[in-house]
C-alpha cells in the first residue's frame, strides 16, 4: 500500500452526512434509525460511480485508497441505543361510556373526578342504585335460578368479594346464590327478588374515575341512553407516533417518562393502535398515526404523577440496545463495489478500504465489526 502525497485525486467513495430527518418544530426528538439508514442508503447510490473499486489481490478483502481522507476519527467502543423522545399527554387513558339498561328517571349522578369502587353506587335510577362490579365483560342478561354461564361466575366472585357467603362460586346460579343476592338487595334498599335484573350492575375491570356526565339528575333514561363516561384510576400517557416510527412502539416494552418537574419514571407500553385522522379541509388527505398508551402503575410512578391531572410530558422509547460494541459515525461508511459497506482505515500516510459488517444504527453512529477494525483504529470521515 502506498500513501498519496500532494493533492487528493477525485474521490471514488461517496460519503454523505445523515439528513436531519424526523426533526419537527416543538419536539425534542433524538435521531432514530430512520435518519441513519437514510444516510447509509445515500452512501450506496449511483452504482459503481459511488462505490469503492477494491483491488483485493490475494483475496485479502482490502483495497488501496487513492489518497488520505479529509478527516479521521477513531473506532469507539460503547453502548449504542436506538432511542427516540416524543411529546406525550399525561391523563387517565381511554374513556369508556356507561349506558343505561333501565327505563326511568336519573335521580342521582356522581361528579366528575369521583372514584367508584366495587359494590358502590355508580348512578341512581328511580331512587335505586346501579352498582359497579369488577369484570372484563358487560352484563347482557338477567341472572336468576337456573341460569348458567361465565357471567354467573363473574357476578358470584364479586358477591363473595363483598362479603356475602352461603353459595359456591361457579357457573351455576342456584337457590343458595339467590339467597345471598336477596341479602345484597336488602343492603342496597332494593326489592328482595333474588334475581339480578339486567342493568342493575355495570362491570369494569377495576375502580373507575368519573370522566364526564352525559346526562343529569332529573333526565329521563332508558335502554341505550348514555349516562356518563369513565376511565381507570391509574395515570396513563398517550403518545402519537408517525407510522415510520412504529418500530419504537412494541406492546410490553418499557419506556421512560419525564414529568414536568423533571422527574423520570418508568412505564410500560400497554396498547398500540392505528388511528386515522381526517383532513382539515376537502383538499386535505387523511393522516395515519400510531397511538401508544403507556400506563404508570409502579409505586414510584404513581406517587410522582399524583400531583398532575393533565400535563405534557416527554416519553423516551428504546427500540434496540447493544452493549460494549465497536462503533463509527455513519458518515464513515463507504459502499463497496463488491457489495456491502466498508470503512477507510488510515495508518500513518497510507489508507485502505476494509469491509465491515454493520449492526445497530443509532444517534448518528453504527455498530461495526470485521477483521480490520478494533477500538482506536483511525477511519476516514468527511470534513
Amino acid at each position: 500500500m502506498q500513501g498519496h502525497h500532494g493533492g487528493r485525486p477525485e474521490v471514488t467513495a461517496v460519503r454523505e452526512r445523515a439528513p436531519e430527518d424526523g426533526v419537527r418544530r416543538g419536539r425534542r426528538r433524538r435521531p432514530g434509525r430512520r435518519a441513519v439508514l437514510a444516510a447509509a442508503a445515500a452512501v450506496a447510490v449511483a452504482g459503481g460511480a459511488a462505490a469503492v473499486a477494491l483491488h483485493s489481490g490475494g483475496g485479502s478483502g482490502k483495497g488501496r485508497a487513492t489518497g488520505l481522507p479529509p478527516n479521521t476519527t477513531q473506532v469507539a467502543r460503547q453502548t449504542l441505543k436506538d432511542e427516540q423522545t416524543e411529546d406525550g399527554q399525561l391523563g387517565y387513558g381511554q374513556a369508556y361510556t356507561a349506558t343505561s339498561r333501565l327505563a326511568g328517571t336519573l335521580t342521582k349522578v356522581p361528579e366528575s373526578g369521583d372514584v367508584i369502587r366495587r359494590g358502590q353506587e355508580l348512578y341512581e335510577v328511580d331512587g335505586d342504585p346501579v352498582v359497579l362490579m369488577y369484570g372484563s365483560k358487560p352484563a347482557y342478561r338477567p341472572l336468576r335460578i337456573g341460569t348458567e354461564g361465565p357471567d354467573v361466575e363473574r357476578f358470584e366472585k364479586n358477591l363473595k368479594a363483598l362479603g356475602y357467603s352461603g353459595f359456591t362460586v361457579d357457573k351455576e346460579y342456584t337457590a343458595d346464590t339467590a339467597e345471598a343476592v336477596e341479602k345484597w338487595q336488602d343492603d342496597l334498599g332494593l326489592d328482595e327478588t333474588g334475581t339480578v335484573e339486567l342493568g342493575r350492575v355495570v362491570f369494569a375491570p377495576e375502580p373507575v374515575r368519573i370522566d364526564a356526565l352525559q346526562a343529569n339528575a332529573g333526565d329521563p333514561t332508558g335502554p341505550g341512553r348514555k349516562v356518563l363516561t369513565y376511565t381507570g384510576t391509574d395515570k396513563a400517557v398517550t403518545v402519537e407516533l408517525d407510522t415510520t416510527d412504529q418500530r419504537m412502539a412494541r406492546k410490553g416494552a418499557g419506556v421512560e417518562v419525564t414529568l414536568p418537574d423533571g422527574t423520570a419514571v418508568s412505564g410500560r407500553i400497554d396498547e398500540v393502535s392505528t388511528v386515522v385522522q381526517p383532513g382539515q379541509g376537502q383538499d386535505d388527505d387523511a393522516t395515519t398515526k400510531v397511538e401508544v398508551t403507556v400506563w404508570l402503575r409502579s409505586a414510584k410512578a404513581r406517587k410522582a404523577a399524583a400531583k398532575y391531572a393533565l400535563a405534557a410530558v416527554d416519553v423516551t422509547f428504546t427500540a434496540g440496545s447493544r452493549k460494549d460494541v465497536l462503533t463509527v459515525p455513519v458518515t464513515a461508511l463507504v459502499a463497496l463495489s463488491e457489495g456491502g459497506f466498508g470503512v477507510e482505515v488510515v495508518k500513518g500516510s497510507a489508507s485502505s478500504y476494509v469491509p465491515v459488517k454493520t449492526g445497530l444504527f443509532a444517534d448518528g453512529r453504527v455498530e461495526v465489526s470485521g477483521a480490520g477494525v478494533a477500538e482506536g483504529t483511525a477511519v476516514g470521515v468527511p470534513k
